[in-house]
């Protein structure tokens, strides 16, 4: 049975399993850690809240976010293939959304790479309106990210 929990620094390299595995599903999507993203290194310190799904002692899941005032901007909602369609997606969601409102904040945000439609699908199903926003990041993958909002 998968286990949520709050993330320690030393998950850093199941994280970094888990993100790269599911960039690994999409074209062009590549993770290098050390030149874009090196805060996965220390997640638990890095993030203002950090949480890890884990099964048999592997990192199966994650979720992320960074608290600013009113607003929560959700981060790194990453689940493997495996456990897909149970319900663990929603629930790291869920888990960002019981933050939020435990901090007293009035909105969520989310930025989410235009390729992981699903991920979108379940973002609409849970309330989260999808803006007219993008953007742009320049980055290794040439991501492109649609803007996804949510009151509390």
């Amino acid at each position: 049975m998968a286990e949520l929990r709050d993330a320690r620094d030393t998950d850093s390299a199941g994280v970094i399993a888990l993100i790269a595995g599911v960039f690994a599903e999409y074209p062009g999507c590549v993770l290098d850690v050390d030149l874009e993203e090196p805060e996965l290194r220390a997640p638990a310190t890095h993030y203002d809240r950090f949480w890890v799904l884990e099964q048999d002692g592997e990192i199966v899941g994650c979720s992320a976010c960074s608290l600013s005032g009113r607003v929560v901007e959700m981060k790194k909602i990453y689940l493997d293939r495996c456990l897909r369609g149970q319900g663990w997606g929603r629930r790291l969601i869920e888990r960002v959304e019981q933050e939020a409102r435990e901090t007293g904040a009035q909105r969520i945000e989310a930025w989410s790479d235009t390729r992981f439609e699903t991920a979108h699908a379940v973002y609409r199903r849970l309330g989260y309106r999808q803006g007219e926003r993008t953007r742009f990041l320049h980055d290794l993958s040439q991501t492109e990210e649609y803007f996804f909002d949510k009151t509390v």
